[in-house]
């Protein structure tokens, strides 16, 4: 295709297309895809999805809720624990770590041993707002991009968003 023009026909923008519309209005200073290797001083909002399980987690959640001035629970994993907490009733993170690292090792089977390979597992996988107040809850897997939408364009115009008649659970 190389120095062909291709012609696509002009279609509305989808509400996921919409998010892109805000790009030029904020200013992404963290995110793990990219460079940064710290997480900076005084952030207006931080969208941080994922459950909390281990050390790592909860030291970043800390460090986050420090630094930045509106702190949103992002997605159902950060909002509930879902997924990852379906090992909360196993009561201990030694019995998924045997089951990773030994059991279902087709090779060698041992769990690594170098420092900082695997980051230790909590017992008990915990929501955000279990380990650091949160400002904001967007529920879902992931929160549909019309949710996404309304909560970056109220936080670009300095608003609180009110979600109390947005948000649906189950």
């Amino acid at each position: 295709m190389a120095g062909r023009l291709l012609r696509l026909p002009h279609v509305l923008p989808g509400p996921d297309e919409r998010l892109i519309e805000l790009a030029p209005l904020v200013d992404l200073v963290y995110s793990p895809i990219a460079d940064v290797k710290e997480f900076p001083e005084n952030v207006d909002a931080t969208l941080v999805e994922g459950a909390v399980c281990n050390e790592q987690n909860l030291h970043e959640a800390q460090l986050i809720r420090a630094r930045t001035k509106i702190l949103v629970s992002f997605g159902d994993c950060a909002v509930t624990g879902n997924v990852p907490a379906m090992r909360n009733p196993l009561r201990r993170a030694e019995a998924v770590l045997k089951r990773a690292y030994i059991e279902n090792a087709d090779v060698t089977p041992r769990r690594p041993s170098e420092p900082g390979i695997v980051p230790m597992l909590f017992d008990r996988v915990r929501p955000l707002h279990e380990v650091v107040p949160v400002d904001l809850y967007l529920p879902g897997c992931p929160p549909s991009a019309d949710l996404i939408h309304f909560v970056l364009s109220e936080l670009v115009a300095g608003r609180t968003p009110d979600l109390h008649d947005r948000l649906r659970y189950g």
